[in-house]
């Protein structure tokens, strides 16, 4: 599976754009996507919406308890 920041990077770079740049057609504050880019933890879940948005995706909250468990060996 991919990570966040591996996605928007990635797709940052497949469009052109400096983090700043994109960050202004996001618009959010730079240190919004370096945040996401550097695989921050504590992040604003509307910002990254705002982000993510720019690729037609979202991200939704989950309840762990809600998510199908995998037993381990």
């Amino acid at each position: 599976m991919k990570t966040l920041s591996s996605f928007v990077k990635e797709k940052r770079k497949q469009t052109n754009l400096t983090q700043q740049e994109f960050a202004e057609r996001a618009g959010v504050a730079l240190t919004v996507v370096r945040k996401i880019e550097q695989g921050k933890e504590n992040l604003n879940l509307e910002k990254v919406n705002q982000v993510l948005k720019m690729f037609g995706h979202v991200l939704i909250p989950v309840n762990m308890k809600d998510l199908p468990t995998t037993e381990t060996e």
